[in-house]
């Protein structure tokens, strides 16, 4: 594998040049090798990183938690643990988003339903059978735990 400059990585893995210099800025890209004329070179394990940062962006990781965690990475192997359990949290945020997503689903498949069906009427208050206030709760419970 050879070193590629940022306009091939950028083609490499569909990212912006100025994405790839942001994440740099930021520290998400730590110790970018430059060339004598000041340009950017990406060798493999530059190449490994990127694409450990593309796989968790795509699994709904924020650019703040990933900076954690590569910080924890750049640590080394004692911060294991500390590297699960950030990532137990995205996954149990996600399965969190995953169920409001479902649950939103179901609500509108059904509201279209009585559509089809003929079975709407306009005298119907769908906010009780929804639970909507429940909806309220939840999140309410939920922004108290963070």
């Amino acid at each position: 594998m050879s070193d590629l400059t940022i306009t091939e990585v950028s083609k490499k893995y569909g990212l912006k040049p100025d994405t790839l210099r942001y994440y740099e800025r930021i520290g998400l890209l730590p110790n970018v090798p430059r060339r004598s004329n000041g340009n950017r070179y990406y060798p493999q394990g530059m190449q490994d990183w990127i694409e450990m940062i593309i796989c968790l962006r795509h699994s709904g990781v924020s650019v703040e938690t990933l900076l954690d965690y590569a910080n924890l990475l750049i640590q080394g192997d004692s911060t294991l643990q500390a590297r699960e359990d950030l990532l137990r949290e995205q996954l149990a945020e996600l399965k969190e988003k995953q169920f409001n997503l479902n649950r939103s689903i179901s609500r509108l498949e059904h509201k279209i339903s009585l559509y089809e069906n003929g079975e709407i009427t306009e005298d119907k208050n769908y906010f009780e059978e929804y639970k909507i206030m429940d909806d309220e709760k939840e999140n309410n419970n939920n922004e108290e735990s963070y």
